[in-house]
């Protein structure tokens, strides 16, 4: 937007600079008094050229100015890097600053904007409102799906869950048994092996009564066996894994190797969103030995932003099966959708 500034030592000597210029009509934006050097002031009038239907005209843009000046000021300060922004109109700035501030990483962040041509060589060409909603529909097609743990295969279903300590793992467990109970109408077993919290069986045999459903505990890969075959009328059996420490590579391949025996049981990898970044990668990585088959991401009620959920799934290619955002029992757990994700990330409603 052109707004220019006239001087003169009165309102009539700045107005006449301003009318010579851009003309009787243009639109004064303000009037402002200015001291000089010595004891004389002066006045500055900013103005602009005619030619916008309303003064609330000049204002929406003006204001889009301001909000392209911020988003700027925003990326620097999220990563004190500005050069690349510089050639993005401002349409695709501002999506490109609400998705560096969602947590997303620049990288794709940009990834995302290219496979939406977000960043096509003719910027004007890309300023129109489908922006948004390409951009929304290049966040679904980078999450994939998967519904292994509610999938009806026609075969008993035996589940696990593991993760770090403290994550989630055994709310998790009885949210999807009542899940299983109530919606799928599925009769449903559960056993703990958590051997090292004090009190975790405890807390999952206090679900498992409230639920009317067995419950048993194992503390090594003979007794996981002899009970997987004492639950075997059970359409799905769910096991409560001990948390293990992204770090320790033996407790790892220790939950491997018991977990590995004549019953086919598939691994699901919980992650807390509110976890740093790199702790999360790290968790990915060091658990990726157990052959998860999907990502189950909890306490997103606990996380400001939520675009870590995004790099994760570009990063590791993982597929996401469920989310969980809250304590409550069975209600805090809803099956992973791409539009639902992708609009948690963008903060869109």
């Amino acid at each position: 937007m052109l707004i220019k500034k006239f001087q003169g030592k009165s309102v009539a000597e700045a107005t006449a600079k301003l009318k010579h210029e851009l003309g009787a009509d243009a639109m004064i934006l303000a009037t402002k008094r200015l001291p000089g050097r010595d004891s004389s002031s002066f006045v500055e009038i900013s103005a602009m050229p005619s030619g916008y239907e309303s003064v609330s005209d000049a204002y929406s843009e003006l204001k889009a100015d301001m909000t392209n000046i911020k988003d700027m000021i925003s990326l620097m300060n999220v990563s004190g890097r500005m050069v690349h922004t510089l050639n993005m109109g401002p349409t695709v700035l501002n999506i490109y600053a609400n998705i560096i501030r969602s947590g997303v990483s620049e990288q794709n962040a940009r990834i995302i904007l290219e496979k939406a041509g977000a960043l096509a060589g003719n910027q004007r060409g890309n300023q129109d409102k489908s922006v948004a909603s390409r951009v929304v529909k290049e966040f679904a097609a980078t999450i994939k799906i998967d519904d292994a743990i509610t999938r009806d295969s026609g075969k008993q279903k035996i589940l696990s869950l593991v993760g770090t300590t403290g994550v989630g793992k055994t709310t998790t467990v009885a949210k999807l048994a009542a899940r299983f109970m109530l919606e799928s109408k599925k009769s449903v077993g559960l056993i703990s092996i958590d051997n090292y919290r004090i009190g975790a069986m405890e807390q999952i045999k206090a679900y498992a009564k409230i639920l009317g459903i067995p419950c048993y505990p194992a503390v090594n890969r003979r007794d996981l066996d002899f009970v997987l075959r004492k639950l075997s009328d059970k359409d799905v059996i769910l096991i409560d894994t001990a948390g293990q420490s992204q770090y320790d590579q033996a407790r790892i391949a220790e939950l491997k190797e018991m977990i590995s025996g004549e019953f086919e049981i598939g691994s699901h990898l919980l992650l807390s969103v509110p976890t740093s970044q790199k702790e999360m990668r790290k968790t990915a990585a060091n658990f990726k030995p157990l052959g998860c088959g999907s990502c189950i991401f909890t306490k997103i009620d606990e996380a400001e932003r939520h675009g870590a959920i995004i790099n994760l799934l570009m990063e590791t290619n993982l597929p996401i099966s469920f989310l969980t955002n809250g304590q409550n029992v069975p209600e805090d757990i809803e099956a992973a959708a791409r539009g639902k994700i992708a609009k948690l990330v963008l903060n869109k409603k």
